[in-house]
């Protein structure tokens, strides 16, 4: 018996020997390593021969096995993959999509099976495990007649990224349960720290949230996920480990009131859901990937022909107090003035203006070519946020009475908010929202929330999602208005390249009160506002221009703002540092529009190399900031006819906490 248990654990361990499996992307360039070492899977990743991530662990810890040790490769696969298609709600129209892929066959000593599949596309990598019905060990036949599991549940995650020492950070903390105004978080709204050493402690001791960026010396990477719905739960970082590097971490068991699992389960065959790497020798590659779409497939036909826009929306400047029905009448009336096609009518709605006026306001709106989107809260149990309505959308039975009743009162669209947390029950909640609503031609934006995660490809009436320090908080303080800038040159490189993102609003009050002249004043130019509209995507995006702007703005920026587009076919980075400034550039449909913004509180002259979108010595339209004169807060504007030079170039100077837009 001695020899033979020898025998094995020889045979094992020949197995086992670690083996180099190397999978390329389609230019070459972007080199993914995978092998099985001393029984444990790991991967690197280099750019250009240049490491970016170091060998990092692989592996799942489940109810049935641990698939994090004592494994062996039994087979290995090759293969390509190509998608063509076309996106509506994205920076981007079209799917093109080449990766190799490579897909490793793993045993345990339990003779379990899991498998781990990569693919690579240029400067993109993406892996996921795949787990097919396990035949029982003979140690545990005893507990089943049937010689097969068929269900799993996921326990943890040893998938970890090792980044060089000198790696720098942009990452944002992850925060605590029952935490926040009214015990409302976590909810994606903690403060980003730019260029931070690697091996800083997370300020809440819970890791990060995704997407997290990282400046690995003369190289970028972001971090996140993708395919994320009721499958599984919502996964983040944990803090940094020098020998570890970051690892998946998943949800406190506080999270949704203390209510359900932190862990994840699905039926056998199962798939985790991708975890993403974008890399690159500069931000392009980060601005303008499309990863977190091309992994994933829609789960649903639309039932409708959703249709994008802009939304008026009272509540930013004038608070709780607006909604009432003469004040959204205003609303409606303006968005009719300015040619949008919504008004969101925020919380309190059923109380404060009444079931019954609704109807007769949403009467009201489409008379003027404006369609609702209406406030609720979540549910009951996550937090205690008093805002109604309450609990009509955290059961089917509730959800499908109230979405009948918007279908029949011609709503066309819901903001959701509070929810609580990242658990499995939490995402299947969304999923759940998102597909009733579907059944009745009504469209989701989510706020308090967790970050989408593939939601506008995988459901065709998702929108947007909050998942920011939004906008309210440059309402709520100076000390956020300060930070707008900084805000705003962050998300293009991080929250918003990975996900429509709904900031909630380009701010043209000067003041943040009702009548314009108290309170503290936006720190941003007015130019910076219109670009934002830009540089942040969102398929409906909200303009929250008021009533008093109609006679105070300039002509020209009414009219910017009147034909802003919300849809883009193409999205190009130009130039840019997170955190400092962005410049970038969207198509819809023929029409090109190049936005930047400066974060800082310095000018910052830039020369743009325009000649891929516009042809050299070209006229085009400038919006720019003029220098700032004494007792100005931030500096005028100006609309002026610009011609490109013979090489295609424009030199601007883009003001403090300015910005510039061409087209």
């Amino acid at each position: 018996m001695r020899y033979t248990l020898i025998s094995i654990l020889l045979s094992f361990a020949t197995l086992t020997m670690a083996k180099d499996n190397v999978v390329l992307s389609p230019n070459g360039q972007l080199k993914t390593i995978v092998k099985c070492e001393d029984g444990k899977l790991k991967y690197e990743v280099l750019l250009n021969d240049k490491q970016i991530v170091r060998n990092s662990a692989l592996g799942l810890y489940t109810n049935l096995t641990d698939f994090t040790r004592r494994l062996q490769v039994t087979d290995i696969e090759t293969n390509t993959v190509e998608k063509k298609g076309k996106m509506s709600r994205t920076k981007q129209s079209t799917v093109n999509y080449r990766a190799n892929t490579l897909t490793l066959t793993c045993q345990n000593t339990d003779s379990m099976v899991m498998k781990v599949e990569f693919q690579v596309s240029d400067n993109n990598v993406a892996f996921r495990y795949l787990i097919p019905k396990q035949k029982l060990s003979k140690w545990r036949e005893s507990f089943s007649g049937t010689g097969l599991f068929k269900r799993m549940v996921i326990t943890g995650e040893a998938s970890a990224f090792r980044f060089p020492d000198y790696t720098t950070t942009f990452i944002c903390p992850q925060i605590g349960p029952d935490t926040g105004w009214e015990n409302s978080k976590p909810s994606y709204e903690e403060e980003y720290v730019a260029d931070a050493p690697i091996n800083n402690v997370s300020k809440f001791g819970r890791g990060y949230t995704f997407p997290c960026l990282f400046h690995v010396g003369d190289c970028w990477v972001l971090v996140s996920e993708t395919g994320v719905g009721g499958n599984y739960c919502g996964s983040h970082l944990s803090d940094y480990s020098p020998d570890k590097g970051y690892r998946i971490a998943f949800p406190d068991a506080g999270e949704n009131g203390g209510f359900g699992s932190p862990y994840a389960a699905f039926s056998l065959p199962g798939a985790t859901p991708w975890r993403t790497i974008t890399v690159g020798e500069s931000l392009k590659p980060i601005v303008e990937t499309t990863i977190a779409y091309d992994l994933v497939e829609p789960l649903y036909e639309p039932s409708i022909d959703y249709r994008p826009g802009r939304y008026t929306w009272s509540w930013l400047i004038w608070q709780d107090p607006s909604v009432n029905y003469d004040d959204q009448v205003r609303f409606i009336d303006l968005a009719a003035a300015m040619g949008y096609e919504y008004c969101l009518v925020d919380g309190c709605w059923d109380t404060q203006i009444g079931r019954d006026r609704m109807v007769d306001l949403s009467k009201y709106a489409q008379r003027k070519g404006v369609s609702l989107l209406l406030w609720y809260n979540s549910n009951g149990i996550a937090n205690d946020a008093p805002q109604t309505p309450r609990d009509c959308m955290n059961t089917a039975i509730a959800r499908e009475k109230e979405m009948r009743w918007l279908q029949q009162i011609g709503v066309k669209g819901i903001k959701v908010d509070f929810f609580g947390g990242d658990k499995q029950e939490t995402l299947q909640l969304y999923e759940d929202i998102l597909s009733d609503a579907n059944r009745y031609g009504i469209q989701v934006i989510f706020h308090g929330c967790t970050l989408p995660r593939g939601w506008e490809k995988m459901y065709p009436n998702f929108v947007a999602s909050e998942a920011v320090l939004a906008s309210e908080n440059v309402y709520f303080s100076s000390y956020h208005a300060d930070r707008e800038g900084f805000q705003l040159t962050l998300h293009p490189f991080i929250r918003n390249t990975v996900a429509s993102m709904d900031w909630g609003g380009v701010i043209m009050n000067r003041y943040m009160s009702k009548d314009n002249k108290k309170r503290h004043p936006r720190k941003t130019s007015d130019v910076f506002e219109m670009a934002s509209g830009i540089t942040n995507q969102s398929s409906v995006n909200c303009v929250a221009i008021q009533p008093n702007n109609l006679t105070e703005l300039p002509a020209f920026e009414l009219d910017f703002l009147k034909q802003l587009p919300t849809t883009w076919d193409e999205t190009r980075y130009l130039d840019g540092y997170p955190g400092k400034y962005i410049i970038m550039a969207r198509r819809h449909g023929k029409d090109w529009y190049v936005a930047g913004l400066n974060g800082t509180d310095q000018p910052m002259t830039v020369t743009l190399d325009l000649s891929a979108l516009f042809s050299p010595a070209s006229v085009h339209q400038l919006y720019i900031d003029k220098p700032k004169v004494k007792d100005e807060i931030v500096p005028s504007s100006e609309k002026k006819e610009i011609k490109l030079d013979k090489k295609g170039c424009l030199k601007v100077t883009l003001q403090p906490m300015g910005g510039v837009i061409v087209k």
